[in-house]
């Protein structure tokens, strides 16, 4: 799997990070584009879940139905006042939408209906 942890963020997690604790990315559906991202800071991995890119002592967890879409995944930090922390971006991202919290995957199909919140 191929997953891009940027400078930025790596140096965030490097210094946010305690011992045995990794990043549990989800992708769950919603917003304009179809998908979203989500991540979180956690110690305890879930039975479904595996660890499926390590940078350093940065592991990156996920379950099953999210490792999907997380090939080409680049994750970048920004200390932005607006939009601040992880920011998520994809190579294989045939859609998003117009906030930029949502995406469609090439080769998925854009799930309708759905509408931003923003």
């Amino acid at each position: 799997m191929n997953i891009t942890i940027k400078e930025k963020a790596e140096a965030m997690l490097n210094n946010k990070l305690e011992a045995g604790q990794f990043v549990r990315v989800g992708v769950a559906e919603g917003g304009c584009a179809g998908l979203t991202y989500s991540a979180e800071i956690a110690h305890e991995m879930k039975v479904d879940e595996r660890v499926v890119h390590t940078a350093g002592e940065i592991r990156v967890v996920t379950d099953e139905k999210s490792s999907k879409f997380l090939d080409g995944l680049v994750i970048d930090f920004s200390d932005d006042l607006i939009n601040g922390g992880l920011q998520f971006t994809n190579s294989n991202t045939k859609t998003t939408c117009n906030c930029g919290l949502s995406f469609n995957l090439v080769s998925f199909p854009k799930i309708e209906g759905i509408k931003c919140n923003n």
